[in-house]
């Protein structure tokens, strides 16, 4: 295999995840329409080159979180599919990560679009 295979199968598969995450995961759809909010009203607020800077690192953070606590909650069914209360904390911990991610993104977009709307 050469590199620029690798690197174009490299894409795919991490394409692949996001869209079988969009088709699984109610949450994983929840975030892309407030990823489509955030973009429209970054359009129409025209939004600096800075404040669009912010919006993706909030963004894109809540969709890793997202796509990781996805990934944790899917290997804890595999490995373990019984209840255990360990891997109740464990996915709890990672659903708590999209939590403050969700919260810390709600907090910058509220700090740049609260002023432009009022």
């Amino acid at each position: 295999m050469n590199r620029r295979t690798g690197t174009a199968s490299s894409f795919r598969h991490a394409f692949r995840g996001i869209f079988t995450a969009l088709r699984s995961e109610p949450n994983a759809r929840i975030h892309l329409a407030a990823t489509a909010v955030v973009i429209a009203a970054a359009c129409y607020f025209r939004c600096s080159p800075g404040e669009w800077a912010v919006l993706a690192i909030a963004t894109g953070s809540v969709w890793t979180a997202e796509l990781l606590n996805t990934a944790i909650e899917k290997s804890m069914d595999l490995l373990h599919p019984d209840h255990h209360p360990l891997v109740k904390n464990i996915k709890d911990m990672a659903a708590g990560a999209v939590l403050i991610a969700a919260i810390a993104a709600v907090v910058a977009a509220g700090c740049i679009f609260l002023p432009k709307m009022l």
